[in-house]
């Protein structure tokens, strides 16, 4: 029976990805040695961080001047490396998710944060506005795609200092303007790789300016960029992946032709949810509705019915659409890899079993 992966992360990888990744660890690239014991100095591997470093380059269209690292630690330890490289006295950041506010409490440990709004107390089901950056930030940081609930901020804040997005969830869905960024940092598991690598894009001249800390070695992006991110052993199998998926996406067309797609699968079970008598999304404002991960439950009358959903599902070949623990309900995450087919067979799996009941 096929499968149709609606998890969050690790998620969904296109077939071109696997394809690939599966023989690469048979054989790479006519070594007669696996990917996954390769030395990550070799000519042939040097030669799959390049091609992946520019691809990265060339599909979000990053202008001179930065530069792009491979890293390990998951976006998580971008929490604390952002601030050690980048806040020497206040940041700005908004409070919409989880891990903005993960992000939040690390950043805390070198300087002040001043937290401009925050939706928790809806328990994050909308994306506050009518705030402004606390005077005198050195940087904005936000959280573009929250995972747990089902918001999305799709375009670039229009703020007066630069910015710092956390993008784990979505890049590669959307055009990014580049003169407003300092940084932007991806966990591959979402749209790009299994998990195990980090993608950073950093301004270099932004770099070198929080007075005379004291930065660990491994946690400066200096030491990475210098290096071409082989300081260490870098995660070599995920990037080969990393380069596999940046391949599928430019055969396809590009970011401008992900975000049609990402736009029109979203769109189709964002419909069904609204014209359905049994289920309802958890989003408050349709604006604000992530086009990665739709949250949706059933209704307060048919709550009960949460449970039977997942198993109906699960005979169907749907799998992953249970809700996070902390929220409950349902979750589809509609990463670039699915295809419409599956959104297809979830809407038609609703359709079934309200018809059911």
């Amino acid at each position: 029976m096929k499968k149709h992966n609606f998890y969050a992360g690790p998620s969904i990888l296109s077939e071109y990805t696997i394809k690939n990744t599966a023989e690469a660890i048979i054989n790479f690239a006519g070594t007669g040695l696996s990917i996954l014991e390769v030395s990550h100095r070799s000519k042939e591997f040097q030669a799959v961080i390049d091609e992946a470093t520019a691809l990265v380059k060339e599909l979000l269209e990053i202008p001179e001047g930065f530069s792009v690292l491979w890293l390990g630690g998951g976006a998580s330890m971008q929490f604390c490396m952002i601030p050690y490289n980048f806040l020497s006295g206040k940041a700005s950041y908004l409070d919409t998710g989880t891990w903005a506010s993960n992000a939040i409490k690390e950043a805390r440990t070198f300087g002040e944060v001043e937290v401009v709004a925050s939706s928790k107390d809806a328990n994050y089901t909308y994306i506050p506005r009518g705030w402004k950056v606390a005077e005198g930030s050195q940087y904005f940081h936000y959280t573009t795609n929250n995972t747990i609930y089902g918001t999305e901020i799709r375009r670039d804040p229009e703020v007066d200092v630069p910015l710092i997005a956390d993008m784990s969830s979505d890049i590669f869905s959307r055009k990014i303007d580049w003169s407003k960024y300092i940084a932007v940092y991806a966990g591959a598991q979402k749209n790009l790789a299994p998990a195990g690598v980090t993608l950073v894009i950093v301004r270099d001249d932004a770099l070198g300016h929080v007075g005379d800390r004291a930065i660990p070695t491994m946690l400066d992006y200096r030491t990475h960029i210098k290096k071409g991110s082989m300081f260490n052993t870098p995660p070599v199998l995920p990037i080969f992946s990393a380069l596999q998926t940046l391949r599928y996406y430019k055969s396809l067309g590009g970011i401008p032709e992900l975000e049609r797609r990402d736009l029109a699968k979203a769109k189709a079970l964002y419909d069904a949810i609204d014209s359905s008598r049994l289920f309802q999304g958890t989003v408050t404002d349709p604006a604000d509705r992530s086009i990665m991960n739709v949250c949706f439950v059933m209704r307060p009358e048919y709550k009960e019915l949460e449970a039977e959903f997942v198993s109906f599902c699960a005979e169907r070949g749907i799998v992953g659409i249970k809700g996070h623990r902390s929220v409950g309900g349902f979750r589809a995450s509609l990463y670039n890899a699915l295809p419409m087919e599956s959104v297809q067979a979830l809407i038609e799996a609703m359709k079934d079993f309200e018809y059911k009941h």
